[in-house]
């Protein structure tokens, strides 16, 4: 009684003396079948009696994982529920960290970017100053193109769902659109011929130079080289309204100030055509 009571208070008891039980059953079988195969090895070649040898432990070595395996299945159950349970708490724990570390790795493998590369992620847009396993700190660029002095750490986990912009993948010479909304009337064309001339003005001094680089460049990679002389698509975003899209080449650094070059030049030169125009003499006879 005493023993049945020992093994019903430790639950781990019964199945170990099982397993003792079961491993010194199966290895006296094994020391009796290899008894046998030595007293019958005068009998047999050389080679059947090592094959039979080998097979005799093998198969005693199977039985006994087997065995063990079937006394221990509701032990064996129990811990792979608890190791699947822990496995899966440790992930929700981790989940953002080891997103983060395979942002990182994302960002390695493409190439995406690197210290003092200009890009844009999200919402956020700047220079790269660091960028490490977990995280990305970008120099904020702010309205204008200009520096707002604020350091932003993005973590990289936002490169597995969001778009990374380079603006600094080219080496020099980028082609930057600059948007300009005019009035819906009769005189949109000659604001588009004004904004035209002055793109030409203010790009006339390096576009060659930035013609020559862009289409370097798309010949290395196979594509067709661009128009890189200033053009101007019309967009209508919604009725009434209307945007001069003026796309320009500028240095890959310089958009804000060539962006701001263009866009006083073009409202100076606007409002002395709108001056001249008022200071014209007015003939109600030719109005009539």
């Amino acid at each position: 009684m005493r023993v049945t009571e020992l093994l019903n208070d430790h639950g781990w008891l019964r199945p170990a003396a099982w397993s003792f039980a079961w491993v010194l059953s199966v290895l006296l079988v094994r020391w009796f079948a290899l008894r046998v195969v030595h007293r019958t090895a005068t009998k047999t070649a050389e080679r059947v009696h090592l094959r039979w040898t080998v097979q005799v432990r093998r198969t005693a070595s199977v039985l006994i994982v087997l065995g063990l395996g079937f006394i221990w299945a509701t032990e064996l159950r129990t811990m792979a529920l608890s190791l699947t349970a822990i496995a899966v708490a440790f992930v929700i724990a981790t989940k953002e960290m080891l997103l983060c570390v395979m942002g990182a790795v994302l960002r390695a493998s493409a190439g995406s970017f690197s210290v003092g590369d200009r890009v844009e992620i999200g919402a956020t847009r700047g220079d790269v100053i660091d960028h490490g396993l977990l995280a990305t700190t970008i120099l904020e660029i702010g309205p204008g193109h200009q520096w707002t002095g604020r350091a932003v750490t993005v973590p990289n986990s936002i490169m597995l769902t969001t778009a990374v912009i380079n603006e600094t993948y080219s080496d020099n010479y980028v082609l930057h659109v600059i948007t300009v909304p005019v009035p819906w009337d009769a005189e949109w064309s000659e604001a588009q011929a004004a904004l035209l001339e002055v793109a030409n003005e203010v790009c006339s001094d390096y576009l060659d130079e930035a013609r020559e680089q862009l289409q370097s460049q798309a010949k290395d990679q196979g594509l067709d080289p661009p128009n890189v002389a200033p053009r101007i698509t019309v967009e209508i975003p919604e009725a009434a309204k209307l945007n001069l899209l003026l796309r320009v080449p500028t240095e890959t650094r310089k958009k804000g100030v060539i962006e701001q070059r263009v866009l006083r030049r073009f409202l100076k030169a606007v409002g002395q055509r709108g001056l001249e125009a008022a200071s014209e003499p007015h003939n109600e006879l030719a109005d009539r």
